[in-house]
């Protein structure tokens, strides 16, 4: 009997005992993947923010009394900046300011480009809270300081999603929001702009009435916040080409020069500070949140008290800088020649920059949570003022700094240091120093420096604890797979009868000797975790990765006798093992990289589809059809990666698809009935199918196909005449999706009979969940799978390899070992499982696929039966690729069990890559795919097993003919 390298040479195991340890295994399993899940929260989404940091305010006096802060939601850069299509400018008094009386610029945000962390960023001076993933993106988690807290008085008049997030629970404000009500967009939204001018124009005109609220607008260090939310519903509705959109930025120029004029009328002292800005873009398609120019930059305009006066452009301006913008931009971008401007200096800054503007202008302290650098170019102090408000910005960022590290010291045996800021005081000192001797130049580049580094320090403490927790991880996942392969190699293969053919029985005390070590580590290990105050995942993290490793080094004996049966091998059989290990690497590799980029499916099965049949078709003759066959459904089920995620209604390829799967169903049949005339099918047929010529099963099955088709057909056609479902065809609908999917219970046996209602059997449900081309993908899947289980057939007879002697008999009480080369199983299975998702729609969210496709069960509102349906709907095609995998491992007489911790070793060298590509930048799609990408593959230890116990019920009477009966004459 052929031998295959480390997997054995076919015979069964001759230690039982480790079979046992299955159950346990799965479990293990199940918890590891659930705690070790948990762990991305603790690394990448934990809270930058700290509290206990005193304000440090500027120590000069306050170029402003008063701010008025319009913040356009949604406002793109170039739409407010360039000329509309006659030639004149959408926001000519904000141009006015530039030219006459401001400065102006790009602000830069970073993603995700939303409302909450944009606004948060404007007037908190911080990005967007990755720990707010927590609370579904919609608020921040953590309470925070703000311009606005800092203030004497906030007036605030906006969108009920973005003022009650700063003004809802501060006592020294007033506000007012419209209701949600208004925000319709299926009208011009420019009138919400509007709502928020005139809410400040009636606050001026009651105060003349009101001689405490006269009082109150007469103070210092008031601010004034009008959000104006317009042009964002506009550019989400119509598209920030649509004149609608375009037309609210002139709105919007007109409400800033209201808001000028009336300001200046009311308090005619020219001590009014005014910055105009937004907190995202608009992308053409109407939405935002990435990081593209067009939502990340958005303009910027200063003026008013505390601001300078027009640059006007000169050589000296332009430098080399290659220094980049929160968004990745480059500094010193050339302005588009279209804006105009060319002649006047363009000031870009950070978005959290605003944030200590405006603190400076009013002479408040920076929010203590801020991390924005001061823009002094936009403001007009002498040399004096200006080290003094950097100095401020400096300290402020640095107090953060020092919490963190003392917040770490507090709770660590030993931490580490930051180095560069080792010697902050005396650098502090020296900056005082330098000011005191009017050395201004060489005390702001100092300053500057240190405010560099304490953000430095920032990510260094907030990134911490990520070696050690990453390391754990990382050594779990490892030691889990190594733990996964000994399991299999002793319970699976052949391999410990060869190895301990004249070896002792393992001495318990030695394995005793090894727990208890293990267990002294882990117990020392929570120890220092308890007085160090860490979280009670950190023990679990921590205690999951040692038990591991213990078991392990438990086993040494085995491992050393594995070490001694590699070490006597030759070199043939060693290039074998690396180039099974390189090609699976390589095949996951592609997997992963399959999750952004689907048309990598298209190009695996082009390549199957020619490498495949080529193999065969030097090995078997011609008239076999099995290469041409494996060639045309392999290219077949190539094209659909290429196609729209978002699957367009179309009913005719709905009705095609059921037509397309009777055709498979009848060939299938026939093949069945007349399998003597060809010898590479006959193993894949029961005995006696002959007995069962058209039975009235299979006639039953073609009909509900063809009879949901017609139900499809059917509702489409109420939905679309806008006539109501009736009751009588959503019973019908029901009815058929569930008595098909019974009805393969009482097929025959063979392993072609029983896959052929199967795949019949879940075609009902599938067509009546159906919109468009996805049910014409389910019949390719079922030709690909059919090829699969050919190509195993196959290369069963081209191997030479001979199964039980038994005509018919169930493999579960006859499997062979594993051996190396049936890696291509589970490898092939992860395939086919991942593009039973990417087939049809995009793996990362349920969203991506329609609701529309429930329409036909239930027409009424109902959240979570229809989310129901959805996700049944993605299951079916899994159910095809679990049936024909437990086909596969009977066909081929390999356990089941041991192939499918194959897969889960596979899904997990995809998990190690996902977890180190967590993302916790980015727009909160680029965030959720990630996660949800690493969360996908860390369940699949637990989906994948539900799957093959549901599927069990359908696949454990597969029977498979003995190959052996064929002579090699006959072959």
């Amino acid at each position: 009997m052929r031998t295959d390298g480390i997997l054995g040479d076919g015979r069964r195991s001759a230690i039982n005992t480790a079979r046992n340890k299955h159950k346990w295994l799965v479990v293990l399993g199940v918890v590891l993947h659930a705690v070790y899940m948990l762990s991305i929260f603790d690394i990448f989404f934990k809270t930058p923010i700290v509290h206990g940091m005193d304000p440090v305010p500027p120590r000069f006096s306050a170029p402003a009394k008063r701010l008025v802060l319009l913040v356009a939601d949604g406002l793109r850069a170039d739409k407010f900046y360039e000329p509309d299509s006659e030639g004149g400018y959408r926001a000519p008094f904000l141009r006015s300011i530039i030219r006459k009386k401001g400065r102006w610029g790009v602000s830069h945000a970073r993603p995700p480009t939303e409302s909450r962390p944009g606004h948060v960023a404007i007037i908190a001076g911080f990005y967007e809270d990755p720990s707010a993933v927590t609370k579904g993106w919609k608020a921040n988690p953590v309470e925070f300081d703000s311009v606005f807290n800092q203030s004497r008085h906030t007036f605030s008049y906006g969108s009920p999603d973005i003022v009650p997030i700063f003004c809802g629970a501060l006592p020294h404000s007033t506000w007012n929001s419209y209701p949600h009500e208004f925000e319709d967009f299926a009208t011009d939204a420019s009138f919400l702009d509007e709502w928020s001018f005139d809410q400040f124009q009636n606050l001026l005109n009651r105060s003349n009435e009101d001689p405490k609220l006269k009082q109150l607008l007469q103070q210092d260090k008031l601010v004034v916040f009008l959000h104006l939310l317009g042009c964002d519903s506009n550019g989400h509705a119509h598209k920030p080409f649509s004149s609608i959109y375009l037309n609210n930025v002139k709105v919007v120029d007109k409400i800033a020069e209201k808001v000028y004029n009336l300001v200046q009328d009311y308090y005619k002292d020219n001590q009014t500070a005014y910055i105009f800005t937004a907190d995202h873009g608009m992308s053409d398609k109407g939405s935002h949140g990435d990081g593209h120019p067009t939502n990340t930059d958005t303009p910027l305009v200063a003026w008013g008290a505390g601001v300078g006066h027009p640059l006007p452009i000169s050589r000296s301006d332009h430098h080399e800088n290659t220094g980049r913008f929160i968004d990745d931009h480059l500094h010193d971008t050339e302005t588009p020649s279209e804006w105009g401007l060319s002649g006047m200096t363009r000031l870009d800054v950070n978005q959290a920059d605003i944030a200590p503007l405006m603190s400076t202008l009013l002479g408040l302290p920076c929010p203590v949570n801020s991390v924005g650098n001061l823009p002094l170019q936009y403001m007009n102090l002498n040399k004096a003022e200006e080290v003094e408000a950097v100095l401020a910005n400096t300290k402020q960022i640095l107090n953060q700094f020092l919490r963190k590290s003392q917040l770490k010291q507090s709770t660590s045996l030993y931490t580490k240091p930051f180095k560069p800021l080792a010697s902050y005081s005396s650098v502090l000192r020296q900056i005082e120093h330098l000011i005191s001797l009017k050395e201004y130049e060489t005390a702001m580049k100092q300053s500057e420096q240190l405010r560099s580094l304490a953000l430095q320090g920032l990510h260094y403490f907030q990134t911490y604890d990520w070696l050690m927790l990453m390391t754990v991880i990382t050594l779990g996942y490892v030691g889990w797979m190594i733990y996964v392969i000994l399991h299999v190699l002793q319970s699976y293969t052949s391999l410990p009868a060869n190895i301990f053919c004249k070896e002792q029985v393992p001495n318990p005390r030695s394995t005793i000797k090894v727990h208890l070590l293990g267990g002294l580590l882990m117990g020392v290990a929570c120890t220092l975790l308890l007085v160090e105050k860490s979280p009670p995942l950190y023990h679990a993290y921590v205690v999951m990765t040692l038990f591991l490793w213990t078991q392990i080094f438990s086993e040494y004996r085995f491992l050393k006798a594995l070490c001694r049966y590699l070490c006597g091998k030759v070199n043939d059989y060693y290039l074998k093992l690396i180039a099974t290990c390189v090609f699976s690497v390589v095949i996951l590799e592609l997997l992963v990289k399959s999750f952004t980029e689907r048309k990598l499916y298209t190009w695996c099965f082009l390549t199957t589809g020619v490498a495949v049949p080529f193999y065969l078709y030097r090995s078997l003759p011609m008239r076999s059809g099995i290469p041409i066959f494996v060639w045309m459904a392999c290219w077949f089920l190539s094209v659909f990666t290429l196609m729209p995620p978002q699957i367009p209604e179309n009913t005719m390829f709905v009705v095609s698809g059921a037509m397309m799967i009777i055709t498979i169903g009848v060939v299938l049949r026939y093949v069945e009935l007349h399998a003597k005339d060809n010898r590479y099918w006959l193993i894949l047929v029961a005995q006696d199918s002959g007995k069962l010529k058209f039975p009235l099963l299979f006639h039953l099955q073609i009909l509900l196909v063809g009879l949901a088709s017609l139900m499809v057909w059917l509702s489409t056609t109420h939905r679309t005449e806008k006539q109501e479902l009736l009751v009588l065809h959503q019973l019908v609908n029901w009815s058929i999706a569930g008595f098909s999917m019974i009805l393969p219970l009482f097929s025959a046996t063979g392993l072609l009979s029983r896959l052929t209602s199967i795949f019949l059997g879940v075609a009902p449900p599938f067509l009546l969940l159906s919109i468009g081309y996805e049910a014409v993908f389910y019949g390719a899947l079922g030709l690909a799978l059919i090829a699969w289980i050919l190509v195993e057939n196959a290369y069963l007879h081209i191997s030479k390899f001979r199964l039980s002697s038994t005509p018919v008999k169930s493999m579960e009480d006859d499997n062979r070992c594993l051996e190396l080369s049936d890696m291509r199983i589970p490898l092939t299975f992860m395939v086919f499982f991942n593009i039973a998702f990417f087939g049809t729609g995009n793996f990362a969210s349920i969203a991506s696929f329609e609701i529309s496709s429930v329409y036909r069960f239930v027409t009424v509102f109902s959240p979570f039966l229809m989310a129901a349906l959805l996700i049944f709907k993605l299951l079916i095609p899994f159910i095809l690729v679990i049936c024909a995998f437990s086909a596969i491992t009977k066909l081929v007489q390999v356990p089941l069990l041991g192939c499918y911790f194959l897969v889960i070793l596979c899904s997990d060298v995809m998990t190690i890559h996902f977890f180190f590509l967590v993302k916790n930048k980015g727009s909160w799609m680029e965030i959720g795919n990630s996660i949800s990408h690493f969360g996908i593959m860390s369940a699949q230890v637990v989906f994948v097993l539900m799957l093959f116990a549901v599927t069990n019920i359908f696949t454990k009477d597969i029977q498979v003919r003995s190959a052996q009966q064929f002579s090699r004459k006959k072959m």
